[in-house]
């Protein structure tokens, strides 16, 4: 088999796995109540229990596991390393092909609800795992950061055969996506962002205006409160990692206090959170996921520049919402910007599907005309 062979995959987790689960589940040992009526301590036991409890009697693996083997999933290696990601084409002809790249703790479960509508709305869609996350390779090494993952994913869609085509991406897939935009690879015609990758080191002016300053507010709202576990992987992605391998209690309590805390209350459904951290779970990724943190802390903290077309959609609920100001000193050809989107969070696709659709669906106009 050579390198650059496209292979199709499907997900089967043995039972074996599953029991296991389920067997942690009912002998888990949790740490006594918080001594606040919030979550202001992390996720409260009695929330946590529920989650746990539901996750070992009523969640089913099995569907979420049917539902993407329906699906067009496929592996590859790239620099060595084995590339997990879903494939579905348009039925329409003239379709642009667009790479959705996912963040921490989301993965490529994030787009299920977009791949139907973007593929009716002409977009050949291609979503992969990051590696270390879902059914990617684990790095074996140092080096993976997202510089080389953009590099990989470059490759990945030359290999595909498509000559033309967008990404898009929030959180990690917005870090990776910028830098692709700045590595130009052969195909790629534009970006579009929901998180950019600058708010990590926001480009403000000698004399903020008021957006901007209502922007670093909500940034220093969120280092005060929200970035305990950001510390924590840049600096000791190990140590943090064997807690998530061996206790699903500790994986659960990890993810799902960021999907209560990052999207509005109620948006998602419990099966949703726990599709994701039993993705997680079953492929062992706690660990190798986080250790993207560390890879990218040991990057300059440098504003990228780009001159190709991007596009910007600041969602209401995200953590720190992007003035325009920013995005014009970053990106020298911003073709579209829009700041004025009714619903949705920092898990945009995941949480507002229809509105994050038309978001793309409006930019992807913008860099046609």
């Amino acid at each position: 088999m050579t390198l650059d062979r496209v292979t199709p995959f499907r997900i089967e987790i043995p039972e074996s796995a599953l029991s296991d689960l389920k067997d942690r589940l009912q002998r888990v040992r949790l740490a006594t109540p918080e001594t606040v009526p919030d979550g202001s301590q992390g996720v409260e036991r009695e929330r946590l229990k529920e989650l746990l409890n539901y996750w070992a009697t009523g969640y089913d693996w099995r569907k979420l596991e049917r539902q993407l083997n329906e699906l067009g999933q496929f592996r590859t290696t790239i620099d060595g390393l084995g590339i997990h990601f879903l494939h579905i084409r348009s039925p329409h002809a003239d379709a642009t092909p667009l790479l959705l790249l996912h963040g921490w703790p989301g993965s490529f479960l994030e787009f299920l609800k977009t791949i139907g509508p973007l593929t009716d709305r002409g977009f050949h869609v291609v979503i992969p795992s990051m590696p270390g996350y879902g059914f990617s390779d684990e790095p074996t090494s140092t080096g993976w950061d997202p510089d080389r993952i953009a590099r990989a994913y470059g490759v990945l869609m030359e290999r595909l055969g498509y000559d033309s085509y967008l990404a898009q991406g929030g959180d990690w897939g917005g870090v990776v996506a910028t830098r692709m935009g700045a590595q130009r690879p052969t195909g790629l015609r534009a970006i579009h962002v929901n998180f950019p990758e600058f708010l990590a080191a926001p480009p403000v002016g000698d004399d903020p205006t008021p957006e901007e300053k209502a922007a670093l507010e909500q940034g220093g709202h969120y280092l005060a409160v929200h970035s305990g576990y950001h510390v924590v992987q840049r600096t000791r992605p190990q140590t943090i990692g064997y807690a998530l391998a061996d206790s699903p209690a500790g994986l659960a309590a990890w993810i799902y206090e960021k999907f209560l805390e990052w999207a509005r209350p109620g948006i998602l459904t419990t099966d949703e959170i726990l599709d994701h951290i039993s993705l997680y779970w079953f492929t062992n990724t706690g660990a190798s996921a986080a250790r993207l943190y560390w890879e990218y802390a040991r990057q300059p903290l440098a504003l990228t520049e780009l001159d190709l077309p991007v596009g910007v959609s600041v969602f209401p609920d995200e953590l720190m919402r992007t003035p325009r100001v920013w995005a014009e000193r970053a990106y020298r050809d911003l073709r579209y910007f829009n700041d004025d989107i009714a619903a949705g969070g920092h898990f945009a696709a995941l949480e507002q599907p229809e509105l994050f659709v038309e978001e793309l669906v409006e930019f992807t106009r913008m860099v046609s005309e």
